[in-house]
């Protein structure tokens, strides 16, 4: 070989390593108006619906944040929450949510732009109180949680990580791989465990790492919320929106 051909061969494998280390792109797993919808159950029993939404990139206070929307609703509750993210972290910037169980009307405001604290603002039936926790380090929310390792997450057996709640901090552990089935269809999943045990999260491992089911302190207290159809905003591709079923 003759000292340029070699000089080549190395420039080329050296442009090569950034394109096998680099994680995937987000926009391959989701894109602005992905809706995720689900059935919610709380022992055992349908309690509602429940749909998960990527806005994606908007201005907060003339800042660039990403947003994304939870809704649920069923026979008495309803609970709505803007997620705003930081975007290249996905951690929360802000959190506004509109929520009213059996009659009572509650809408919060969680404010995490001052290092070390989380500020929370209460209107409960025109009662406000603000509370104010103190925290040890960067704050994560679940489902901004669920986004950033949807777009780069290691889905390796026995893979662990910390993540710091507002009130308690987890170690997330990828305990077992299996099949999931739901819409009509047969996913190989990932199952992510928290411990202490508080969520338990089936991921999709294909291409668009779908949440397939989410249980745990959600929205509403402890549920399971399975996955019932996706697609984008008001354009739903699932295939039997009321028979997703899994492990």
């Amino acid at each position: 070989m003759t000292r340029y051909r070699f000089i080549a061969v190395c420039l080329a494998c050296l442009l090569a390593i950034p394109a096998l280390t680099r994680p995937c792109s987000a926009a391959v797993r989701y894109s602005p108006g992905e809706v995720i919808h689900y059935n919610i159950k709380q022992l055992g029993v349908k309690a509602g619906e429940a749909s998960l939404t990527f806005v994606g990139e908007t201005q907060l206070d003339g800042t660039k944040v990403v947003l994304i929307r939870f809704a649920s609703r069923g026979p008495a509750f309803f609970d709505n929450e803007d997620i705003y993210l930081d975007p290249q972290t996905f951690r929360p910037v802000r959190v506004q949510r509109d929520l009213k169980i059996f009659g009572g009307h509650e809408r919060i405001e969680e404010d995490y732009r001052t290092e070390g604290q989380v500020r929370i603002r209460k209107d409960a039936d025109g009662k406000v109180t603000e509370t104010v926790l103190s925290t040890k380090g960067p704050v994560d929310n679940i489902y901004g949680f669920i986004y950033r390792y949807r777009a780069e997450g290691d889905f390796s057996v026995q893979k662990s990580f910390a993540i710091r709640l507002p009130t308690v901090e987890l170690t997330m552990k990828v305990i077992d791989d299996g099949s999931f089935k739901a819409v009509g269809q047969v996913f190989r999943a990932a199952i992510i465990r928290s411990v202490p045990a508080k969520y338990t999260i089936w991921m999709d491992k294909g291409e668009k790492r779908l949440p397939l089911r989410i249980a745990g302190a959600v929205g509403l207290g402890n549920t399971v919320m399975t996955m019932t159809g996706y697609g984008n905003e008001g354009v739903r591709s699932d295939v039997r929106s009321n028979t997703a079923e899994g492990q």
